[in-house]
């Protein structure tokens, strides 16, 4: 697919900068069929019926991006950490993680970066300008980065993190450690919204993908089938698989809370018992695009996302690429706000 199909115009004043003012206070654009309505978030468990299973992504940010100075001439330097390329030490005084840099200098290997109570050293440098960094601390690295690391919120909101960012970039369900970007769909999903859920009869299923910053980048190419996917790390549960196979037993729908919820469940699909997933724990570059078959996913809450990325092939071949735009164009001139912090897409059923 050209990869200029996944145009539309998106004004800067549509960009969500920050959440709304309650976890549950988001808009709602609901598109069944060539039919678009306009509803609200928190209205959301009454269009699921009783016994439909909701899968929701438990990964939790972590503070990854960290602010320092180059040793010795005190340069600014800015990390973002991306994931750790080997097990820690046992002392987990001393790692070993991948992580993009940003500084007046190149950093190359032999740089040494220094942060508040811990040093980092610069491995190595490759072609896509990824660093290989050793982190050191006289603490646990993990306390440390916690501690004086910067909630990483998406560049586009053209702001510095701040303290609200810490609760409101953070699903509530959030579990497991290892994400650079928030699962945003699940951002809207407040305690009164899960209550909902499960006074409604409806069930609430886990799964772990910890984003990545490939999520953020554009798609560069022109045919959508050579981009370079990105890698993500995963896991479905046996507790998940089990509430798979009960949801399709009761004939019930299976809910995905986001796109990477998708792209995982996706993933783990029993390819010889279609609408079933198996337990699986890796990494998925899944690419879903206009044409795809949906072995597993019914149903869909989403958020709006940029042009010409893979989250919106996503959503497009989901509900129809056509009418994906259109509904875009919709939300636009009815003045919804997009991307992580803005409002949300329900697509109750895939064409």
């Amino acid at each position: 697919m050209r990869t200029d199909r996944l145009d539309y115009e998106l004004p800067d004043s549509c960009i969500a900068r920050y959440p709304p003012a309650s976890r549950d206070g988001a808009r709602m654009l609901v598109v069944r069929g060539d039919s678009t309505l306009d509803s609200t978030i928190s209205a959301w468990p009454n269009s699921l019926t009783e016994g439909a299973l909701v899968v929701v992504n438990d990964t939790r940010v972590f503070k990854a991006r960290l602010l320092g100075s180059r040793r010795p001439t005190g340069g600014h330097v800015e990390l973002l950490l991306l994931a750790e390329s080997e097990p820690p030490s046992p002392s987990q005084t001393r790692q070993i993680w991948r992580a993009l840099g940003h500084a007046n200098k190149v950093l190359t290997p032999g740089t040494v970066v220094e942060f508040q109570s811990m040093l980092a050293r610069v491995i190595e440098r490759n072609s896509g300008g990824e660093l290989l960094v050793e982190l050191e601390s006289e603490d646990p690295i993990s306390v440390v980065i916690d501690r004086i690391g910067h909630v990483p919120i998406p560049p586009y909101l053209r702001r510095q993190d701040e303290i609200s960012d810490v609760e409101r970039y953070q699903t509530l369900f959030a579990r497991h450690t290892g994400s650079v970007a928030a699962p945003t769909a699940g951002l809207h999903l407040s305690q009164s919204i899960l209550d909902g859920l499960t006074s409604r009869g409806i069930f609430l299923g886990f799964v772990t993908l910890h984003v990545g910053i490939g999520t953020f980048r554009p798609v560069q190419v022109d045919e959508l089938d050579e981009h370079d996917m990105h890698t993500e790390r995963f896991k479905v549960h046996e507790a998940l698989v089990t509430a798979v196979a009960e949801a399709r037993l009761r004939q019930s729908q299976v809910v995905a809370v986001g796109t990477t919820v998708v792209r995982a469940l996706e993933s783990a699909a029993d390819p010889d018992r279609p609408g079933y997933v198996r337990a699986q724990q890796g990494s998925t570059n899944l690419l879903i695009q206009p044409g795809y078959r949906f072995r597993v996913v019914d149903g869909l809450l989403t958020n709006f996302h940029m042009p010409r990325s893979t989250l919106l092939a996503l959503v497009g071949a989901f509900a129809g690429l056509e009418r994906t735009l259109a509904a875009y164009q919709i939300a636009l001139q009815r003045q919804y706000r997009f991307l992580s912090y803005g409002d949300a897409m329900w697509i109750p059923q895939k064409i």
